[in-house]
């Protein structure tokens, strides 16, 4: 009797250790969960006739930003892990490189490219530089342009840029999107997110846990690629190679990349479309996911439908 009762203790008691000194393992495997009930494992497949989707996280963050957006479905998604490396715009062409091994070691072709912020960049990047593996792209509030008007944090980032070339000393201050510290990760919803998301401290705590083992590499990165020339307008300058069709979703009330990108996009790429979606900051994957996950299926529907006209009057 004893025995039993032990045993029934022991998960409590590791779930307790865990919330209270590990939380970072419980969101670990809560998202692990999640992966397994959407369907999603590391084993790769063909399935289905529709076009694949590739889906690039953003700055400092990992492929489970998208678990909110997808669902089970006719559709073959693979969320990738960025690698932060590099410096200027070398940066940009060696991640560009790394997806392109990617997608040629599993074999994909004529698929959907999806990228938010940094991944957006690299998304818009990849389909100027190589439109024959794509059918279509997806730009999330994008970064590498240069909008009509800037947010107030990015005006902030290139005077801390010119501070730091003119050794001052920042050390006592920290970017947004770099949090080290529970009151920094609370900052940096408040600015990803248009409405205030709250969350217990303990959750806060798990996930700055698995947040700080990339955050050395990414202080760097973030200067280099929206604060330094050399890299900052880096999709602006190959919108005009891009061939394939390309959706633009931005959240009007966004905080970090001003809304106004999405009307750079669009001077430059007529026949784009364009999805400005309200109530909604930079994190549209953690505010809006159903409306993500609806205006994206909306353009590949249309895609498709056009590609089947073109098809027909080929026949004829």
């Amino acid at each position: 009797m004893l025995t039993g009762s032990v045993l029934l203790l022991f998960p409590v008691v590791a779930f307790v250790a865990s919330f209270v000194f590990w939380p970072g393992l419980l969101i670990k495997a809560y998202n692990w969960f999640w992966r397994r009930r959407l369907g999603m494992t590391v084993r790769f497949s063909h399935v289905g006739g529709a076009p694949s989707l590739l889906l690039l996280h953003g700055f400092s963050a990992n492929k489970d930003m998208w678990l909110p957006v997808v669902q089970p479905s006719n559709l073959l998604k693979i969320n990738i892990n960025s690698l932060d490396a590099g410096n200027n715009e070398s940066l940009i062409r060696f991640k560009v490189f790394l997806c392109l091994q990617f997608v040629h070691s599993v074999g994909l072709k004529h698929f959907h490219l999806i990228g938010t912020s940094m991944g957006g960049n690299l998304a818009g990047v990849y389909a100027a530089r190589f439109p024959q593996d794509l059918c279509s792209v997806s730009l999330v509030c994008p970064a590498g342009l240069e909008p009509p008007e800037d947010t107030e944090f990015v005006k902030r980032l290139r005077e801390m840029e010119v501070q730091k070339q003119q050794n001052q000393d920042l050390s006592a201050e920290s970017i947004a999107l770099i949090p080290t510290t529970v009151p920094q990760l609370q900052d940096m919803l408040d600015l990803c997110c248009h409405k205030p998301l709250k969350l217990p401290r303990q959750m806060m705590k798990g996930l700055l846990q698995n947040r700080l083992p990339t955050t050395p590499s990414t202080d760097t990165v973030m200067f280099e690629c929206i604060s330094t020339e050399g890299s900052r307008h880096s999709l602006q300058e190959n919108l005009g190679h891009i061939t394939v069709p390309v959706q633009v979703v931005w959240g009007q009330q966004d905080q970090v990349l001003h809304v106004s990108g999405a009307s750079v996009i669009a001077a430059a790429l007529p026949h784009s479309q364009v999805a400005l979606l309200d109530d909604c900051g930079h994190s549209v994957a953690l505010e809006r996911p159903r409306k993500l996950a609806s205006v994206i299926c909306s353009f590949l529907s249309t895609q498709e439908v056009t590609n089947g006209d073109v098809e027909k009057k080929k026949s004829c």
